[in-house]
């Protein structure tokens, strides 16, 4: 598995342990490969024997990335090819993660979007993802593409900020007043839930295929942080604002919900996006 110490990564192992350690998981962690250097990805996985390759090595700093294009698509593009590549050489399945953000642009949507949908990224970030999909597609066929999004999990609490309910905890807390965009909808999904359904999926040898694997139901950001501080028991109000009051150096989508049907089909149906949130709030409240 590439990419485990992030918070998908982090809920992988734990879903792995749950599970009974069903197959054995070694984690690659930077320090031993550098996705970003392509020449590396080869050489490395070349060295390695493995009949299944996660990959949950993503550059996602999505505003940040708007300046950083080459390396935006080195690691999120001509890396995933060179994964793919590297699994074809050795007949294994190629487990890729994507996001909702391939999604966004066109006309406007006000529906799930289901996994044969054409992709209409809004900006870089989401343009290198699509790409990534592609490619990986095209170099090998046993390649499962999980898209997820709006992430948050264990490892987000830990750095204390890292992902958007512990820094709506923080904040509100902090100052006891936000002000989040209401007109961007989203599906709200826990990494533990996308962990438990990539290890179901390993475990049962899954047709390959694109996947929509997030949580059941929609959100906006404003409904989201609401949510987020009504179940943290935080005093704090939550106003909404409209994205342009909340200008970002890269365009986000404004409807992006995944319909998870096809996932619900195969493995049974994710938990409901608030049912999730309540469990992982429970779970990090001794870490903050």
């Amino acid at each position: 598995m590439l990419g485990p110490n992030g918070q998908l990564g982090h809920d992988i192992r734990t879903a792995h342990q749950v599970a009974g350690e069903p197959f054995e998981l070694v984690p690659v962690a930077r320090d031993r490969l550098d996705v970003a250097v392509l020449g590396e990805v080869a050489r490395v996985l070349g060295q390695l024997e493995f009949d299944a390759l996660v990959n949950c090595t993503s550059y996602h700093k999505t505003d940040e990335v708007e300046g950083n294009a080459t390396y935006a698509f080195a690691v999120n593009a001509h890396a995933v090819k060179a994964m793919a590549e590297a699994c074809r050489e050795k007949g294994a399945r190629f487990v890729h993660i994507s996001t909702d953000y391939v999604f966004g642009g066109g006309l406007p949507r006000t529906t799930p979007l289901r996994e044969d949908d054409p992709v209409a990224p809004v900006n870089v970030y989401g343009a290198s993802k699509a790409m990534g999909e592609t490619l990986a597609r095209l170099a090998w066929d046993d390649v499962l593409i999980l898209r997820v999004a709006s992430l948050f999990g264990m490892t987000g609490a830990r750095g204390k900020g890292g992902n958007f309910v512990e820094t709506m905890v923080r904040v509100g807390r902090e100052k006891g007043y936000l002000r989040v965009v209401d007109d961007q909808i989203m599906s709200p999904t826990a990494t533990a839930d996308v962990a438990d359904v990539i290890v179901r999926m390993l475990i049962d040898h899954l047709e390959p295929g694109t996947y929509h694997v997030v949580n059941s139901g929609q959100a906006s950001w404003f409904e989201f942080a609401r949510e987020i501080i009504r179940l943290a028991g935080v005093a704090a109000t939550v106003e909404p604002c409209t994205s342009a009051e909340y200008p970002t150096r890269a365009a986000r989508p404004r409807y992006s919900v995944l319909n998870n049907e096809k996932v619900s089909e195969a493995v049974g149906r994710p938990p409901f996006w608030t049912d999730s949130l309540a469990h992982y709030l429970q779970a990090t409240q001794d870490t903050r």
